[in-house]
């Protein structure tokens, strides 16, 4: 091994590598595997006709049966009397136009893009390992492969939505496969947190950037004007120079040289805040949830960290890409209302910050351009009974309801089916009185939903097979909705 710089007298032995390279960079990463590797700027350029889909995951199973209703008398009025005082106003819905649907009243701040018709809903899905009837349900003997795994469970049903599988087993997300059949520039890039499943592929990770203002890795050392950093990064970029034999020690020196070349290239994008750029067209978008160069809640950070990534996209690199946000507290099993009104209550704090962040964010693609090149969608590893409990909160159910949002988006009609709401009826899974609590069967599935998702954002039918195996069982494959 050759000799360093300036440092003849450091002697590379086991400890000194693992002092010098492990912790420093591991940060840099973020969850990017040893194999997971960023292509860098000789290998991927920021191309024309640019497209990305943003996942925004509500954990906790989102009351979809609130957020999604009918507003036609003859349905509403089913729908009144089950949900009893979990009810929402008939009058006090956002009316999502050219259907007979509309949203919950937190939700406002959506109700200029639903008269645009640039947000469409789409209706009961969930993870099926094929089509499934009420009869093939209730007939299926234990353990049967028609089932799909841990119904019901929140990190069974979170693992089958974020990988697009109905088995609970599956090692990798549908995010991260369609990243890797793409060929994108980037893994799967999450703010906020790892994306859990949804972004692994058998090659890749997440790269996991924190929100705006957040010190990105080594960022702070290889553009620091200090001596001493400025040091250290010569020294990092000397050691991952060297030859070695070893094939798993050269995946993890070319894991760390990619990872002070990401440091550097965006650590200053990561980093910025609101009114840091004077004038900035995203800035003005979020303004509505800023406060001073704060964004007041973390899913509005979240997204405005997206939006400065799209808008940077020459320094991002690549012509596709996907991004994983998160909001929790979803898991609404009581007090989902307050004491005073169904309009008020923990579900409408979350829809509220929820649909607040996402008017910012179409706001600002519009503002930057790119509101045709940028689709979000929701995700939440199931919907909630019907019928209300005991606590005024709802209990775990199977199918939900899904928004998906943008300038692309084909607004102004329903995609899939509406449950009938009847306790009992053909879409319950429940027969007799002790399970009538209206647990949705799906009539869409998690593959149908993201296969159209992925065929808009350029996959393949080649592709797309790859990418969702069990597609093939699902008729129409793509919904239509962008």
């Amino acid at each position: 091994m050759q000799n360093i710089p300036d440092m003849q007298a450091w002697r590379l032995n086991r400890r000194r590598w693992l002092q010098l390279s492990g912790g420093g960079l591991a940060s840099a990463v973020g969850a990017v595997g040893l194999s997971s590797l960023l292509q860098t700027p000789a290998q991927a350029q920021a191309q024309p006709g640019y497209k990305a889909l943003v996942c925004v995951f509500l954990y906790g199973g989102n009351d979809g049966m609130n957020t999604v209703l009918p507003t036609d008398n003859l349905r509403y009025a089913e729908y009144a009397r089950v949900r009893a005082d979990l009810a929402l106003p008939q009058h006090s819905l956002v009316p999502i136009d050219g259907t007979d649907l509309g949203l919950h009243p937190a939700m406002a701040a959506l109700a200029p893009i639903c008269q645009a018709r640039k947000l469409a809903p789409v209706l009961n899905v969930g993870p099926l390992h094929e089509p499934l009837s009420k009869s093939a349900y209730r007939n299926a003997a234990a353990m049967s492969p028609l089932i799909p795994d841990g119904l019901f469970s929140h990190s069974d049903q979170q693992v089958l939505w974020e990988a697009g599988s109905a088995r609970a087993h599956a090692r990798t997300g549908w995010g991260g496969r369609a990243a890797h059949a793409l060929g994108t520039a980037n893994p799967v890039i999450a703010v906020g947190g790892n994306g859990r499943r949804f972004g692994l592929s058998e090659t890749q990770t997440p790269l996991v950037l924190p929100e705006p203002g957040g010190m990105f890795g080594l960022e702070g050392v290889v553009n620091s004007t200090s001596l001493a950093a400025q040091a250290r990064a010569t020294a990092l970029t000397a050691l991952y120079g060297q030859p070695h034999d070893n094939v798993l020690l050269q995946s993890y020196v070319a894991q760390q040289s990619t990872a002070l070349e990401v440091s550097a290239r965006l650590g200053a994008l990561v980093r910025r805040r609101p009114g840091d750029l004077t004038g900035a067209a995203i800035d003005q978008a979020f303004a509505p949830i800023t406060s001073g160069n704060q964004i007041n809640t973390g899913i509005g950070r979240q997204l405005y960290q997206v939006a400065k990534l799209v808008e940077g996209r020459q320094t991002v690199l690549g012509g596709q890409q996907i991004f994983f946000v998160q909001q929790g507290g979803y898991d609404t099993h009581a007090n989902q209302i307050s004491a005073a009104s169904s309009t008020e209550g923990t579900h409408a704090d979350l829809l509220t910050a929820l649909a607040q962040a996402m008017a910012c964010f179409y706001q600002a693609m519009q503002a930057i351009g790119m509101g045709e090149s940028v689709t979000l969608f929701t995700q939440s590893e199931f919907g909630r009974t019907f019928l209300p409990n005991s606590s005024k909160g709802t209990d775990h159910g199977w199918g939900n309801h899904q928004l998906v949002l943008g300038a692309a988006v084909r607004g102004g009609v329903a995609y899939g089916s509406y449950p009938q709401l009847s306790l009992g009826g053909p879409d319950d899974v429940g027969v007799n009185h002790w399970e009538l609590h209206g647990r949705w069967i799906p009539t869409l599935s998690v593959e149908q939903y993201a296969a159209t998702l992925l065929g808009w954002l350029g996959a393949s039918n080649t592709q797309l097979e790859a990418v969702l195996p069990r597609l093939r069982f699902f008729t129409p494959r793509q919904i239509g909705f962008v």
